[in-house]
């Protein structure tokens, strides 16, 4: 009796299962059916609408360019500033230090003036691409 039982108890779970199963699938399929069709919605919805113009985008890339290279460059120049007249007006020890921020200095300088110049040569290259 005891194996009737089990049997009994695995049919009904497989039946449940089943069951289960077989109204996932519908739900399922509606779900898909929705999100196929508010994709073609969405697809229609942006054909009809204006484009991103690439002059648009040029033109914002050298406006940002330039306003970040003035911004850089007066930075830049006021560190550089402040850091030569420290060394002219300062102690041996106060010229020392200046010394030891003129590494950190020069290489921030590199960096911003470095990425400048490589992201105006990939401007350059991409409109060559475009």
């Amino acid at each position: 009796m005891k194996m009737g039982k089990y049997i009994t108890i695995i049919l009904l779970i497989t039946f449940l299962l089943l069951s289960f199963s077989a109204n996932y699938s519908r739900t399922n399929a509606a779900a898909l059916s929705n999100i196929v069709s508010g994709a073609d919605g969405f697809i229609q919805n942006g054909q009809g609408s204006s484009k991103i113009d690439n002059e648009d985008i040029h033109n914002l890339s050298d406006s940002l360019y330039n306003i970040l290279l003035i911004i850089g460059t007066i930075i830049a120049m006021i560190v550089g500033v402040v850091l030569g007249i420290q060394f002219i007006t300062g102690s041996v020890e106060a010229k020392s230090k200046v010394k030891e921020s003129l590494i950190p200095y020069v290489v921030g300088c590199i960096v911003i003036f470095g990425a400048f110049g490589i992201w105006k040569l990939a401007i350059t290259i991409l409109q060559g691409i475009g």
